[in-house]
């Protein structure tokens, strides 16, 4: 077999439980295999592909994770570890010449990840974060839709929220609560898709201002449960607004308000049905005369998947992969910079809530 044609083998670093879905996500990948698991021990890694139907002769099986990033046949690790763990443990993947697929939150700040980022770039390797969403093919849509200046126009205005309400034992003993784990909380963990999705729309710009909503709530660690904020681009006198939660009904809405169209959805993080997903758009409505009734009504529109998203976002990290080992090319860099630009909001957003929710300048 060529070795364009010869699959990236993964490491999975981490046995937490979004890497159930990833595992399979790497099996379903048509240029990618699932090679080695690593856990803190070979007890807990045996569980994990025991539990997901992984355990075989062809999937290597590790008690620590220095193992796997030392194994010389692993070309790519996804890291579902906490993010207190991610600066080290990125790191280390990057020197040992590993892309890396890293989980959301990137980092605890933007001063970590920028010491992630570089270290992939002065091994040359490939960074991207497991933002599954953005390799739907409807993300695609609906980029076309909100850059056609005729049906939408400029962007004036953006509402995102992620919110779930895990219940009691989630709140007293998940990761995502802890501060020595998951020191950012919801806006971390909920508050990153949001950001992604307003910057997403407004071409990865960074805002003038960011300023948090007096409405936070924090556990007894004082870790955020719930937050919510405004963005502001001056030049474009466009706002966007988002609001996270742990402790709220299951929300993943998306509104983008233009001068000439709008459109929105319900699932844009996790799709409501794996092989097809939809979103609404209105452009061109006018009020009928005397405002009984509207001239159009919101059309749907309906996109077929081939593969889950976080299949496809296997594929393309996969892609990447292939184009550096076989073909020489560089890293893709824009998957580090909205990364980065997501932190660098994100990190503004604490500032903000910090300062008494006073506006923190870009």
């Amino acid at each position: 077999m060529a070795d364009n044609e010869t699959p990236v083998r993964f490491g999975i670093i981490g046995c937490a439980e979004i890497a159930r879905k990833m595992s399979r996500a790497i099996n379903l990948s048509p240029n990618s295999t699932l090679y080695a698991i690593a856990s803190r021990s070979i007890e807990k890694a045996k569980n994990f592909a025991i539990k997901n139907s992984l355990l075989s002769d062809s999937i290597k099986l590790y008690g620590n994770y220095i193992e796997l990033l030392n194994d010389p046949f692993v070309d790519a690790v996804y890291m579902p570890l906490p993010t207190s763990f991610h600066l080290h443990w990125a790191i280390l993947a990057a020197e040992k010449k590993k892309h890396l697929l890293l989980e959301k939150p990137t980092a605890l700040n933007v001063t970590q990840l920028d010491k992630i980022i570089e270290a992939c770039e002065r091994n040359g390797v490939q960074f991207m974060d497991a933002s599954m969403w953005y390799h739907h093919p409807r993300t695609a849509k609906m980029k076309e839709f909100i850059s056609d200046p005729k049906l939408f126009g400029q962007v004036k205005a953006i509402h995102s929220s992620s919110s779930y309400s895990p219940g009691p034992e989630f709140l007293e003993n998940n990761i995502r609560v802890k501060p020595d784990l998951d020191a950012l909380g919801a806006l971390g963990d909920a508050g990153w898709y949001c950001i992604g999705a307003i910057l997403w729309a407004m071409n990865q710009n960074l805002p003038t201002t960011v300023t948090a909503l007096p409405t936070v709530a924090r556990n007894s660690a004082g870790v955020i449960l719930t937050c919510s904020a405004s963005l502001y681009w001056e030049k474009d006198e466009t706002v966007a607004t988002f609001y996270c939660s742990f402790v709220s009904h299951e929300t993943m809405d998306l509104r983008v308000y233009g001068s000439n169209g709008t459109f929105y959805l319900y699932d844009f993080i996790i799709p409501m049905d794996e092989n097809s997903a939809s979103f609404s758009f209105t452009s061109g409505a006018k009020f009928l005369d005397l405002h009984i009734g509207w001239n159009v009504k919101p059309q749907a529109v309906e996109v077929n998947s081939k593969l889950p998203q976080e299949a496809s976002m296997i594929q393309e990290f996969s892609r990447l992969v292939k184009a550096i080992e076989v073909s020489k090319s560089k890293p893709e860099s824009k998957w580090p910079y909205s990364s980065r630009v997501t932190q660098l909001v994100l990190d503004a957003v604490n500032k903000s809530i910090d300062l008494g929710f006073q506006p923190v300048h870009m």
